[in-house]
């Protein structure tokens, strides 16, 4: 009989209520517990306490009657506090228990103390509590500064664009964005793109309603790497090659189970896939930082960071601009493809079937030749030519960010400040509103100019005579045109507003043409405006306050701040992909490189966007010389130089009752606005010029004052 009431007693056991999973996680914090006493004590992993505590899982015997009883004794010694109630509505009988109607002070958590084996078995017996299905997640305070991520709409990606892959406790564990962390049951390559795809609920929506789902991206960790059977580094034959060998054991492993990987193989951003079917696609982006695929120059140290926060940073990336698919500059370039798809479904035919089409407003689906003029060297246009052809301005479209400087004057030189001021997100800026072409260029002789076109103008402005202070608007060494030269249409179109005729001989336009960049403007503003208010840098600063938040905003913050370079990368890089040049030794002058097969490979684009911030930047300051008589010592893409008696910015920027000079730099947050970018003092500015010539551009030098440049021009 005994047997019967132990087996009895056993399934009694086996179903013993539990709290709620967050009272769990509250009675542990209260009594000073850490999660990983908890499984020592109970003889699991830390892991399986903290699926528990969220409600991902649930125990099983034995253990499920330790943990009941564990938190039974602890309920007994920190009870819930009561919780408010609304007043009952008059006439209504309001019966409140004894124990409700009391409050009982919350002892204070005692660290390091853990409940006797007796103090355990002595607890009252708790109330039933209600049971909670299990969930697929588990959510932990973040390690740093929390950044609200936003709400998921789309339950098929619950739980974010992305996660870190960790091991912990010899078992991987994958960490996601908000704080979340999801146990990995995968123990292969291929059976973690497998659990990616179905069971983790990773990815992001589409963009734009023709366009694709971004793919979920996984960021291995070293021991990751170790854990699956893959390098923690490459090898130096590997690193050149960009890619493991065909034969190594992982990709075996991947064609085996039908997985197949891009021409790239499997490098340091690995996309693995398996042919559409049915429409639906099937492909994991892996992302190996210690395989150097986080460029430190975009990314700083995020490479070096643990998983948690290397997850917040990523993921925060990824929530604000687009999933990571490489580099900075590739992944700012697959922003543009994003919210502008080549091809949309058309309207049902008389079968009521769909069909692919251009998508207007979009690049479309197939590459576009350039026009001469715009084609860099050593471009298949350009294979006639003869060798070691010194192309002329005439004959090459040559719009580039500024790199000007000039000498002080006697009269700056009386001044004991230099002061550089830089250009918010100023290519950015300048990419919103631009009309560019969507297709081919046309060839004109002898147009007349439309400010509306965009494309080439072959056309002379060296008739343009400006004050020698300023750099020429239309020259990125800002001297003036010697001749006819090739321009883009901002810069034809900037010589109109001074007031000057011109008279193009030439011309490759685009009849089809739109504001293309307009959504990617906006995507990167919000995404760097957002991070700046993280920062503590808001829209809502007067001048001098903007300056002060400015003031060490990067170290309240350190991953913030690395967000933040990484959006500012994209917006440079995307640009840059638009002329992307050939790679690699086996290329040769005259043949076409794999870059030109993008539809997305347009000069362009880039030149019209690079024009449109070159004279944005001399409008700014030829306003400011006109109306104070300043003029920059020296320029360099987004950054000007002004000789100052004070070193703050607000000593020489014309302010009158807290507004900027109208069409002038104005201090801010916002793109196209300014921020301090560094002060000297002139005697250092002096001693540049004097040791290096005195054109040496200071611009590139007066954040820190530290001269790189040596002697003989390296």
């Amino acid at each position: 009989m005994s047997e019967l009431f132990d087996a009895v007693d056993a399934l009694i056991a086996g179903h013993a209520p539990l709290p709620q999973p967050g009272e769990r996680e509250r009675l542990r914090k209260a009594h000073g517990l850490t999660q990983e006493q908890v499984a020592s004590a109970l003889g699991v992993r830390r892991a399986t306490v903290v699926s528990w505590e969220s409600g991902k899982t649930e125990p099983r015997p034995p253990q499920r009657e330790a943990y009941a009883r564990l938190l039974d004794g602890l309920a007994a010694l920190y009870p819930a506090p009561p919780v408010s109630r609304p007043a009952p509505a008059a006439g209504e009988a309001a019966a409140a228990s004894p124990t409700a109607a009391s409050t009982q002070a919350v002892p204070a958590p005692v660290p390091g103390r853990e409940p006797t084996a007796a103090a355990v078995a002595a607890g009252p017996e708790p109330a039933p509590a209600a049971a909670r299905p299990p969930r697929t997640m588990v959510r932990r305070p973040a390690p740093a500064k929390a950044t609200t991520a936003p709400a998921v709409s789309d339950p098929r990606f619950a739980n974010g664009p992305l996660a870190v892959v960790a091991i912990e406790d010899g078992h991987p564990v994958a960490y996601c964005v908000g704080g979340l962390v999801l146990d990995v049951p995968a123990k292969s390559v291929p059976a973690l793109v497998d659990w990616t795809l179905n069971e983790a609920k990773l990815g992001a929506s589409r963009l734009n309603g023709a366009g694709k789902d971004a793919d979920p991206l996984i960021v291995l960790t070293p021991a990751a790497c170790e854990r699956y059977g893959l390098p923690v580094r490459l090898s130096d034959e590997e690193r050149t090659s960009g890619r493991l060998p065909e034969g190594h054991k992982v990709s075996k492993q991947l064609a085996r189970a039908d997985w197949q990987l891009t021409r790239r193989g499997f490098g340091p951003w690995a996309r693995i896939y398996r042919p559409a079917l049915g429409g639906k696609r099937a492909c994991v982006q892996l992302c190996i930082p210690s395989w150097d695929a986080l460029d430190t120059r975009s990314w700083g140290d995020a490479g070096q960071l643990p998983a948690p926060e290397l997850a917040r940073v990523l993921g925060t990336y990824a929530t604000r601009v687009i999933t990571p698919r490489g580099s900075t500059a590739v992944t700012g370039l697959e922003l543009m493809t994003a919210l502008h798809p080549p091809t949309r479904a058309s309207e049902p035919d008389g079968a009521g079937k769909r069909h692919s089409q251009h998508n207007p407003g979009s690049l479309g689906k197939e590459p576009v030749s350039c026009a001469p003029c715009e084609a860099p060297d050593g471009h298949p246009l350009l294979a006639d030519l003869p060798r070691f052809h010194q192309r002329t301005p005439a004959e090459m479209l040559m719009e580039e960010a500024y790199d000007w400087a000039r000498p002080l004057t006697d009269e700056e030189c009386t001044k004991r400040y230099v002061v550089g001021i830089d250009v918010n997100m100023a290519f950015a800026a300048a990419a919103n509103g631009t009309a560019v072409g969507l297709g081919a260029p046309t060839q004109l002789r002898n147009p007349a100019f439309d400010p509306k076109l965009p494309g080439s103008w072959l056309v002379d402005l060296s008739h343009i005579e400006l004050d020698d202070r300023l750099p020429s608007p239309f020259t990125p060494r800002g001297e003036r045109p010697t001749g006819p030269a090739w321009y883009a249409t901002p810069s034809v179109a900037y010589a109109v507003e001074l007031g000057y005729q011109v008279t193009p001989v030439e011309a490759w336009v685009r009849y089809d043409s739109g504001r293309y960049l307009d959504g990617w403007y906006n995507r990167l503003r919000d995404a760097y405006m957002t991070t700046m208010a993280d920062l503590g840098v808001t829209t809502d600063l007067t001048p001098a306050g903007f300056l002060a938040a400015m003031d060490g905003h990067r170290l309240r913050d350190p991953q913030m701040a690395t967000v933040l370079s990484a959006v500012k990368a994209t917006v440079k890089g995307g640009l840059g992909k638009l002329r992307e040049r050939p790679r690699g030794e086996s290329w040769k002058p005259g043949e076409p490189w794999r870059a030109l097969s993008r539809p997305t490979w347009r000069p362009d684009i880039r030149a019209a966007v690079i024009s449109k911030a070159r004279t944005n930047m001399h409008r700014k300051m030829l306003k400011l010389a006109d109306a104070t008589g300043q003029y920059p010592l020296a320029v360099l893409s987004d950054c000007a130089v002004y000789a100052s008696d004070g070193p703050s910015p607000l000593d020489f920027l014309p302010y009158k009752d807290g507004k900027p000079l109208p069409g002038g730099f104005r201090l801010g947050v916002s793109p196209g606005m300014v921020k301090h970018e560094g002060t000297q003092s002139t005697l250092w500015a002096e001693s540049v010029h004097e040791q290096h010539g005195r054109d040496e551009n200071i611009a590139r030098y007066i954040k820190d004052g530290h001269v790189t440049r040596t002697d003989n021009g390296e």
